[in-house]
């Protein structure tokens, strides 16, 4: 009976980690035909349409009926994560109705939301002023932050101690 139990806790952790970003519930209420480019360039035409976007946090706003997040937008992978790439479509605005934690919410955090097209919101860029689509948030999916990889090649040292700062005895 426990080698039963612990097969099926194994295969329903197994599928947790093989699952798209948004829920089910969600996801079958989004329009996956329409796209970020399609939001661009008409957002008013697309008024009330629930769609998943994701891409890089810019910054966040608190305001008082909640956050507004400023993402990069980035196109995503199969299961729902925005791909690293340097390519964007632009920068678009996420109106969640809660205060989110601007530690959690830090700029670079990859995420990853579902959403209802609402508008746009005005934006300053430099000099100039731009207009970005606005998503009023009904789930997100902020993404763990992943480690370096074989950027860092010092991890492939038996020797190295990730706990010693570096400059420390001379190397």
């Amino acid at each position: 009976m426990n080698i039963l139990a612990i097969l099926i806790g194994g295969m329903a952790l197994l599928l947790q980690g093989c699952s798209y970003a948004i829920s089910p519930a969600v996801s079958r209420t989004a329009d996956r035909a329409v796209t970020f480019e399609h939001i661009q360039a008409d957002p008013l035409s697309l008024k009330g349409k629930t769609v998943i976007l994701g891409g890089l946090i810019f910054q966040i706003l608190y305001v008082k009926n909640g956050t507004y997040i400023e993402i990069d937008q980035k196109e995503l992978d199969y299961w729902g994560k925005p791909r690293r790439t340097n390519r964007t479509g632009g920068r678009f605005i996420v109106l969640h109705p809660r205060a989110l934690d601007a530690l959690l919410f830090a700029p670079g955090r990859e995420i990853t939301v579902a959403g209802v097209v609402t508008g746009t919101e005005k934006r300053s860029l430099g000099e100039s002023a731009v207009m970005c689509p606005l998503i009023n948030a009904r789930e997100i999916k902020l993404w763990p932050q992943e480690k370096p990889g074989w950027d860092k090649p010092q991890f492939l040292d038996p020797l190295h101690d990730p706990n010693v700062p570096q400059g420390k005895f001379g190397y």
